[in-house]
């Protein structure tokens, strides 16, 4: 099917993506039925999921580890955050990595930005996902945005397989919980850690203040941030990219920052990438 979508600069003509549209649609009609299968343990493991899959799997992994290089740590622990990320059900590194290169490449800008927040709020949340233009999700066209992902052979296969990941943890959760465990710590969590995350690409482009003046609308939003573990602290963010720290202000809470502090604490975190008290950038 194809529709015609008025956008930013003109008149666009995009395919919807069907499968798309009924795998995510699926996922939130199965997370609908959550109140049926309520447990405090389900909910428990949720939460921990979403944190873990959240904070640790895309915030540190994909995001500050992988896109920006904001720090460094040993492959065998990259490999094991990366493999974390891949569990949260938003993509494959090699594709999760080239978009947001792309968005900070070309931010707002309607044709090469994938979640460009030009478009109108519910592109950037959502939309772009349903509507896959070639050049975003063609793994031959992205790819030349991550090409230190793509040469490692681990990295191609993860960005391939992602979604086979799922099977085993559906049957840990299943087998320690039955299937509240897998409705909550599968469809509810995929659902609510995507809604988090894409809050960063539409609201917070649109909605909060800002510390510095940079060339696109990226403002700061608290409750976007404690929604998505010190991600919503966005200008910060745009106008130092590679800065492993997204809060600058004492009370602009990152517990992801929290997290990579403790792995530089274990000596497991090194060349973290700082922003000093006079505003210059350092490792």
């Amino acid at each position: 099917m194809t529709t015609t979508s008025t956008i930013a600069k003109g008149k666009y003509h995009l395919a919807l993506s069907w499968p798309t549209v009924a795998f995510m649609g699926a996922v939130h009609a199965v997370a609908l039925s959550a109140p049926w299968f309520f447990s405090w343990s389900a909910l428990g493991v949720m939460i921990i999921l979403h944190w873990l899959l959240g904070s640790i799997g895309i915030c540190l992994g994909y995001h500050r580890l992988l896109t920006h290089r904001s720090f460094q740590v040993p492959k065998w622990l990259e490999y094991v955050i990366t493999t974390i990320g891949a569990l949260a059900l938003q993509g494959g590194p090699i594709f999760w990595v080239a978009a947001h290169r792309m968005h900070h490449a070309y931010t707002e800008d309607g044709d090469k930005d994938p979640y460009s927040a030009s478009r109108g709020f519910w592109w950037s949340h959502m939309l772009w996902l349903f509507y896959a233009r070639e050049e975003f999700f063609n793994y031959e066209c992205y790819k030349k945005f991550a090409p230190d992902l793509d040469r490692d052979p681990y990295y191609r296969w993860l960005n391939r397989y992602f979604l086979l990941l799922q099977i085993p943890l559906g049957l840990i959760l299943y087998g320690l919980g039955g299937w509240s465990f897998v409705i909550y710590g599968m469809f509810l969590r995929s659902v609510l850690l995507w809604h988090s995350t894409w809050l960063i690409n539409s609201a917070a482009h649109l909605r909060g203040y800002r510390n510095f003046s940079v060339n696109d609308g990226s403002r700061n939003l608290w409750w976007a941030a404690l929604l998505t573990y010190g991600e919503g602290w966005h200008n910060n963010h745009h106008a130092y990219p590679n800065v492993a720290k997204a809060g600058v202000r004492w009370w602009e809470i990152d517990v992801t920052w929290w997290a990579i502090q403790v792995l530089s604490t274990l000596g497991l975190a090194k060349k973290i990438v700082i922003l000093n008290p006079q505003g210059s950038v350092q490792r």
